[in-house]
């Protein structure tokens, strides 16, 4: 079938502006990946010190304990983690531009009422990370490193001693990997609360479903925490706190919109 003046048109009209949304998306991208290269070479710069803030839990457990000492195997091994170590404090520092960068792409094509609610989750999404990132280096990682040091052992006759000799390569990966899992798993109310705004879920659907969500909490707590009760309990109990958090937010949102619908009634 050929196209009419009119399909031509209406094309033509079309690729303008999905050309220029295309151009302001690479302009957007650019400005991202230029913040993050800028914040990793400061990074790496600092990249020792990093390292150092982050096995001060390990180095505090092993105060006044002579001899103790982080070891690498591999040639190589220490130069990648401080890359590494540049790469995770990089993503820190330019979560704010890139996060600045979407919403500068994103809001134009929002209406002001979408802005102003859309807004606070933005702002709500670093808090909350850096909270989950402040308990598993301020309260999980002591409890975690006494609890595995639990199991040296002096040696004796006819035995060898067991002694920890942390590589600076796994040790990096650990403290990693828990924070980004605590800080995702602190992102709970954003998305239950998003959830909630577009209609997905109620506040009554997440009061039926509490205990199930307990259930969860302690499951992902067991599935990301060392395995010790006290670090488990650690995870399970903010998770907890923030689901009901979420349902505090989804009524509230439900409530605003029942009075604004009353309001539109009154005013017809």
């Amino acid at each position: 079938m050929s196209k009419t003046p009119d399909d031509e048109a209406h094309i033509e009209s079309s690729r303008a502006p999905l050309l220029d949304h295309l151009i302001e998306l690479r302009q957007r991208l650019i400005w991202s990946l230029l913040g993050f290269i800028s914040s990793f070479v400061v990074c790496y710069f600092f990249a020792e010190q990093i390292y150092a803030f982050l096995t001060h839990p390990l180095a505090e457990a092993l105060e006044g304990q002579p001899g103790r000492r982080m070891i690498f195997t591999a040639l190589y091994e220490t130069f990648f983690t401080y890359l590494k170590v540049a790469a995770f404090g990089a993503l820190c520092i330019s979560f704010p531009i890139i996060a600045s960068q979407i919403w500068m792409f994103v809001a134009p094509g929002l209406y002001r009422s979408e802005r102003r609610a859309f807004l606070p989750f933005l702002v709500a999404t670093p808090v909350l990370f850096t909270m989950g990132a402040a308990l598993v280096y301020y309260g999980l990682m002591p409890v975690a490193i006494r609890f595995f040091l639990g199991f040296e052992s002096p040696g004796g006759q006819g035995s060898l001693p067991i002694q920890l000799e942390a590589k600076v390569a796994d040790y990096l990966d650990l403290i990693m990997a828990l924070i980004f899992a605590f800080g995702l798993s602190f992102q709970l109310p954003v998305l239950l609360t998003l959830m909630g705004r577009v209609g997905l879920v109620s506040s009554d659907f997440l009061k039926r479903n509490r205990r199930y969500a307990i259930v969860f909490a302690f499951v992902v707590a067991a599935v990301l925490t060392p395995p010790d009760v006290l670090s488990q309990v650690s995870l399970a109990v903010p998770l907890i706190l923030l689901y009901e958090g979420s349902v505090w937010s989804v009524w509230l949102i439900e409530r605003r919109r029942a009075e604004d619908s009353k309001r539109a009634e009154s005013v017809i």
